[in-house]
């Protein structure tokens, strides 16, 4: 593995702005490394060679002339494949959008690519991002970067595993229930999810609209940060020196620490006492609306999931996996009056949750109570599929059933997370807090 595969985006984007990396180099070695490397066609759906080195040659004119659109100028990073390519196949995982091919790219896209960012190719998902384990048997299942015989996390799997393995400085991924977070933490990266409607979905394949976000998938809190505001299309935030030191903390103990495992539990121990050595407080906090959100998970996410997709489904159902295709159909035993009751409680429980946690900086809790499951048993055993698939999803679906923005930083145990909870559309508080964080960690 090269020296520019191990370095943070931020890190390479500095090396360009100091005349000591070239763009198009850059862009070519990613090229190259995914082409030569075992899994990478595990990893990457398609690349996109004559896009990046087009967008890589023009990055390096602007580089020449002092002309550098954002600190990520001339990066090149990967795509989850449900983010529409112009001219290039965008089939979000599913033998059921096969050769389904945008005329325009995604309005993230648009954004990054306005600020220079450079797109290296698209990541292999989950069948339209509907599973945390990551597992696809219809296209292809990316191996985790601690054991190619476990899974890998979803539904974002390529795009975390571009980054884990030095085949994408950065990553983007979309995150409904936990699909930016949960391969982030089974993969040692960040993750980022955002704030429903902070980033336009506008071009992104939909699971379920109203859940729907964007998000990077990277190696650093700074790394996030310059992708969160290039997809904004704004300059990034401040990040300057922050400490932990006076900020309030709260531990979720409402379902988020039941059945957690022994490395999920060690690894959120860890990253509590280093919290608290920062100088943080940290205090425990219960909130039984959670636990009544969480039971409505089935009407709201299933529902509108199959009500998006049924006719497209239900016209091929054999082209999909069938713990998929189950989940899915699911959404079926629903009624409307059902669905819109179960909005209306969720609401009620979004209100709550933002009074309970109105003073503290941040909620913490463990990113996944699980760590990577093998592959072959997923694949063989349904009640085995069933139980690991609810247990990855259920830490990462709070953030997404209370509205909130959510960071994922590893703890140095392998594949364990620990996730910091903020108020909506609290990305640049959360981030400078991030920043803090993970220098706790390290």
């Amino acid at each position: 593995m090269t020296e520019w595969q191990t370095m943070t985006a931020a890190d390479l984007g500095r090396g360009i702005d100091k005349g000591e990396i070239d763009p198009v180099d850059l862009t070519q070695s990613f090229l190259d490394a995914v082409r030569a490397h075992e899994h990478g066609d595990r990893i990457y759906a398609r690349l996109t060679p004559d896009r990046a080195l087009a967008e890589a040659k023009a990055a390096q004119e602007r580089a020449r002339l002092k002309l550098r659109r954002s600190p990520l100028d001339g990066v090149p990073i990967s795509w989850k494949d449900l983010f529409d390519t112009a001219g290039v196949v965008t089939e979000a995982g599913s033998k059921l959008l096969e050769g389904r091919t945008p005329d325009t790219d995604a309005d993230v896209l648009t954004a990054a690519t306005q600020q220079g960012l450079v797109c290296l190719g698209k990541t292999h998902l989950t069948e339209l991002a509907f599973s945390g384990l990551g597992l696809n048997p219809k296209t292809a299942t990316p191996p985790n970067v601690h054991n190619p015989d476990n899974a890998p996390g979803g539904s974002s799997s390529g795009a975390a595993t571009s980054v884990a393995f030095g085949l994408a400085p950065a990553a983007i991924g979309s995150d409904t229930g936990g699909s930016v977070r949960v391969p982030s933490a089974w993969n040692d990266l960040v993750g980022l999810k955002t704030t429903s409607g902070v980033l336009s979905l506008k071009g992104a394949v939909p699971l379920a609209a109203k859940f729907d976000t964007v998000g990077p998938l990277c190696k650093s809190v700074e790394d996030a940060a310059l992708l969160f505001a290039a997809m904004q299309g704004q300059a990034p935030i401040d990040l300057a020196a922050t400490s932990l030191k006076g900020k309030r903390l709260a531990i979720l103990t409402t379902t988020a620490l039941d059945d957690l495992r022994d490395a999920p539990r060690k690894g959120f121990d860890h990253a509590l006492q280093r919290f608290r050595d920062a100088g943080a407080e940290i205090t425990e906090c219960a909130i039984p609306e959670v636990e009544t959100a969480m039971a409505l998970s089935a009407v709201l996410y299933s529902s509108e999931a199959y009500g998006t997709w049924k006719d497209v489904i239900e016209a091929n159902p054999d082209a999909m996996f069938a713990e998929i295709l189950a989940r899915f159909r699911s959404g079926s035993a629903f009624s409307a009056a059902e669905y819109v009751a179960a909005w209306h409680t969720l609401d009620r429980c979004r209100a709550a949750y933002l009074a309970a946690t109105a003073a503290f900086d941040a909620v913490l809790c463990p990113t996944c109570p699980i760590t990577p499951p093998n592959v072959d048993r997923l694949l063989t055993d349904s009640d085995y599929y069933v139980t690991e698939n609810l247990l990855t999803l259920r830490n990462t679906r709070i953030g997404n059933l209370m509205g909130l923005a959510v960071l994922t930083l590893p703890t140095g145990v392998p594949a364990c997370g620990v996730s910091l909870m903020a108020r909506p559309r609290g990305e640049n508080a959360l981030l400078r807090l991030g920043l803090a964080a993970e220098a706790a960690l390290a």
